[in-house]
């Protein structure tokens, strides 16, 4: 199914109406971000706009999204608000981040409103229906496409409305709706016809085609597609070519011409493979494999799924990483349990102890050997259980402070606590959707692990708590369990040199490892917190408040390289660091808050850190 694709078409014809200008042109964005850079332009809005529309790297389109809104709402342009809003949820949603660009559209919506652009609005209903169908909540793309063919269908746009109409039917091809899907495909078809829309004719015969092979109808549903892959063939669009081949094959296994349905499958995989179409890939193999078997040929079926499988996972990536940790988290459970267990072994030791005893009054030539025989078992045993509780308490000490597994290991329970003054880190790493598409779950796992287990050495240098990891962001904090005066020094220390290994490594050979690809992000807040235990089995010591929410903000409005703090913890280090003032940026739930790029060390405070001493905070 081709929704998201027909987005970005839909898009470029509400702002751009020329169709021709629609694909993003790398060499024109190269060109576009040169002249703005030099200070080359005449509307400083236009370009920043254009730079978000041609730019195909959708992590350098989000900056000039961003950076295109804010200068937006501060010369109160809705028009341009809207348009980078959208911008930017369009580029949020090719790198996966399907919450945020829902965010994103609903702000796009609302500047749509404000600037009368009604055509505008449609076109950001249509965007948000087509993010819900990528996520799969089917519901909800359905109730937001019937809100932007209303809005469509009110504005007159016959393209648009064709692209909306076929939008939606792709919608209801996928949950097996076929009456309806139809309906809109055939008006969808009609208006690309008249208006001659080869793109839209395409994906209107691969769709029709598609619902009739479907419903069984594979003469027309082959009649279709074909037509379909001719057109896309001379537009060089080749996703949905490799979609359709794989319809064929399937009409051509059940006409039970097992030699076309190999030759569609096989022609599937090839084109998928020069594009580097993994979904596709994986699903050319699946269908392989299903010949294969028909056919008797095991041993190749049996290889077409093992290769299926393995691009099946690799898309699915994240989710294993994910697995993988609950499974390590389980393992370290199963570790506390064995104590648990030992110590239900000594409980039954020590009850045979006084039966073989009662025994022995009646035995008296038994009790000296009987006595040294459970003696030698219970000093065993006693010497399991203390290695396996040392064993415990080391995990528990890793898991949660010293003094708070101390506090739940003698009470059970852990009260929480407030820290009037912490300082609190998120760091997170740029592209690491895009990078871990090349990578195994297991090399990822790895790679993670790599840089995790440096960043966890260095918190323990400056005498930092290690909060958690979230996939790919690492949270720390100064300050608690145990207060400290220079916490934000401690932290900002902690940041440079995180950064320091990361850029170490990203700067080596080109032969390198994938895992030195990365650059991070990391931001830094100071204020209060209240910190605690959750849960009762598998604890987690975590921390709460307004505080930990800002530095999330701080990360998220930081840039690749850069450590962007808050004004707070400016106050606090501002004696002893360079800092660079950001102004005042817009964040979220939260308005204008000023920020700073801590750029390096004072001459006076390196020469402290070089004597060991401390950098306390500003007097």
């Amino acid at each position: 199914m081709f929704s998201k694709l027909m987005a970005c078409f839909i898009t470029g014809l509400i702002f751009l109406i020329d169709i021709s200008l629609l694909a993003q042109d790398q060499k024109l964005a190269d060109s576009l971000i040169h002249a703005y850079k030099e200070g080359n332009y005449k509307d400083e809005l236009q370009v920043l706009q254009e730079i978000a529309e041609y730019e195909s790297d959708p992590n350098v389109a989000l900056t000039y999204s961003v950076l295109l809104i804010e200068k937006a709402l501060t010369q109160s342009n809705h028009l341009y608000a809207h348009s980078g809003y959208l911008q930017k949820g369009n580029h949020l949603q090719s790198l996966g981040n399907y919450i945020e660009a829902l965010q994103a559209y609903f702000k796009s919506e609302e500047h749509a409103a404000l600037a009368g652009d009604e055509l505008g609005k449609a076109g950001v209903l249509i965007a948000i229906a087509d993010t819900y169908s990528e996520m799969g909540n089917s519901s909800n793309a359905k109730s937001y496409y019937r809100k932007g063919l209303k809005e469509v269908r009110q504005i007159n746009d016959s393209v648009v409305l064709a692209t909306t109409l076929l939008n939606a039917g792709d919608e209801y091809l996928k949950t097996k709706n076929y009456d309806t899907a139809m309906q809109y495909f055939k008006e969808s078809g009609i208006i690309f016809k008249i208006l001659d829309v080869p793109i839209g004719l395409a994906y209107n015969f691969g769709n029709s085609g598609m619902v009739y092979a479907e419903t069984g109808n594979d003469s027309l549903a082959e009649k279709n597609i074909m037509q379909a892959i001719v057109i896309l063939e001379e537009l060089e669009d080749y996703h949905p070519i490799a979609v359709y081949l794989t319809y064929l094959s399937d009409i051509y296994l059940r006409k039970n011409d097992i030699e076309k349905a190999f030759s569609y499958a096989e022609q599937s995989l090839n084109l998928s493979r020069q594009q580097n179409l993994k979904k596709e890939i994986s699903e050319a193999h699946l269908k392989l494999a299903e010949l294969n078997k028909t056919v008797g040929d095991y041993e190749k079926a049996y290889g077409h799924f093992e290769d299926h499988i393995l691009y099946r996972d690799s898309i699915r990536n994240i989710e294993a990483v994910q697995e993988m940790a609950r499974l390590r988290t389980e393992n370290e459970v199963a570790k506390k349990q064995t104590e648990v267990d030992l110590l239900e072994q000594k409980e039954k030791t020590q009850s045979a102890i006084v039966v073989a005893t009662g025994i022995g009054m009646l035995f008296i030539g038994l009790i000296a050997f009987g006595l040294y025989r459970r003696n030698k078992f219970i000093s065993r045993t006693k010497s399991i259980i203390e290695k396996e509780r040392n064993r415990s308490d080391r995990l528990l000490q890793n898991i949660l402070p010293e003094e708070t597994a101390l506090e739940l290991k003698n009470s059970g329970k852990v009260k929480s606590k407030r820290f009037d003054s912490v300082s609190v880190l998120f760091g997170d790493f740029v592209g690491f959707t895009r990078y871990s598409e090349r990578l195994s779950p297991e090399e990822l796992v790895d790679c993670v692990d790599f840089y995790f287990s440096k960043f966890d050495e260095i918190v323990e240098k400056y005498g930092l708590e290690k909060i958690k990891t979230l996939g790919d962001c690492y949270m720390c904090a100064g300050g608690l369990p145990f207060p400290v005066k220079d916490h934000a020094q401690r932290l900002t220390l902690a940041a440079f040199e995180m950064q320091e290994f990361v850029s170490t490594f990203k700067a080596k050979s080109e032969l390198a490892s994938e895992r030195i690809k990365f650059n991070i992000k990391i931001g830094i807040n100071s204020g209060p917190v209240v910190a605690g235990v959750v849960g009762t089995k598998k604890f987690a010591y975590d921390i709460w408040g307004d505080t930990v929410n800002i530095a999330s903000r701080m990360e998220s409005h930081s840039e690749p390289g850069q450590i962007n703090i808050s004004e707070s913890t400016y106050k606090l280090i501002d004696h002893n660091f360079i800092c660079e003032h950001r102004g005042e940026i817009e964040v979220k739930n939260k308005g204008l808050m000023r920020m700073y790029y801590v750029k390096g060390i004072k001459e006076h405070a390196r020469k402290m850190i070089d004597f060991k001493e401390p950098l306390l905070e500003n007097k």
